[in-house]
């Protein structure tokens, strides 16, 4: 009895979560068919209360779709006797084949390195290096590069003061995700911070799948490659057949 008191006067000792985010996506499946260009996703939602708005800090919201991780390596070429050449790599153990990020203003100003760290926010605390031998102490210029590198390739997007959010309550914000996409589950995450820590998240998954023919010849390359190989030298001299055969009638 003297415990179950206890913890009654613990729970009502300890401060109720006032602020909850509620997200929703304008679309949770996307299907890449030989004519995929691109998808927008559209994510949006509300805070929900369970009391007033406070007025001592600003509430901010941070949104992240994250693909696939995968093994990296990255190389950095120099000239050597005129000629560019390989003169340091760097191995990464894991890092998201695709990652956006949006935040109501700059990342810096919303969210403390300690609440980062914690929930893995910024695009470096997603890229794990287990063992980078000879290049471990250039690593943090590796990693700039790799986000540079996926940057210009619309891979890695920083969307800083593109969360629109309304009376501090409504909140939207636009990802592009590129052509070029790896297969697989694009987790993102929503988070609402005040004085740069984290009060909230919500989390849900984009399936990204290929279909159609490049379905089949996905599954074809990975499952059958000796069939796979042998159909596709069998195009190749078909099409060489085709065009010489063209020529040969043009020309006569």
């Amino acid at each position: 009895m003297l415990l179950r008191t206890l913890a009654l006067c613990l729970a009502f000792a300890l401060p109720a979560q006032g602020e909850e985010v509620v997200a929703e996506l304008s679309q949770t499946n996307v299907s890449i068919t030989t004519n995929f260009t691109g998808s927008e996703i559209l994510i949006f939602g509300a805070v929900k209360r369970t009391a007033p708005i406070p007025d001592d800090s600003d509430l901010h919201v941070i949104i992240t779709v994250a693909g696939p991780s995968e093994p990296v390596t990255i190389r950095r070429k120099s000239r050597v006797a005129g000629i560019w050449v390989n003169t340091a790599a760097a191995d990464i153990d894991a890092a998201p084949s695709f990652y956006a990020v949006a935040s109501t203003g700059p990342l810096e100003d919303v969210l403390t390195q300690t609440d980062d760290l914690r929930h893995k926010i910024s695009a470096t605390r997603l890229i794990r290096a287990i063992d980078t031998g000879d290049a471990a102490s250039e690593l943090d210029s590796f990693t700039a590069a790799l986000l540079r590198i996926r940057a210009e390739d619309g891979l890695f997007q920083q969307l800083e003061g593109d969360v629109r959010l309304t009376d501090d309550t409504l909140f939207s914000a636009e990802v592009s995700l590129p052509a070029n996409l790896t297969e697989g589950d694009y987790a993102t995450r929503v988070f609402l911070t005040r004085e740069g820590q984290v009060i909230d998240s919500f989390d849900t998954v984009i399936d990204v799948r290929k279909v159609g023919l490049e379905r089949f010849l996905y599954n074809l390359a990975h499952d059958k490659p000796l069939v796979y190989g042998l159909m596709s030298l069998a195009i190749a001299i078909a099409a060489g057949w085709g065009a010489a055969a063209f020529f040969r009638y043009v020309r006569g």
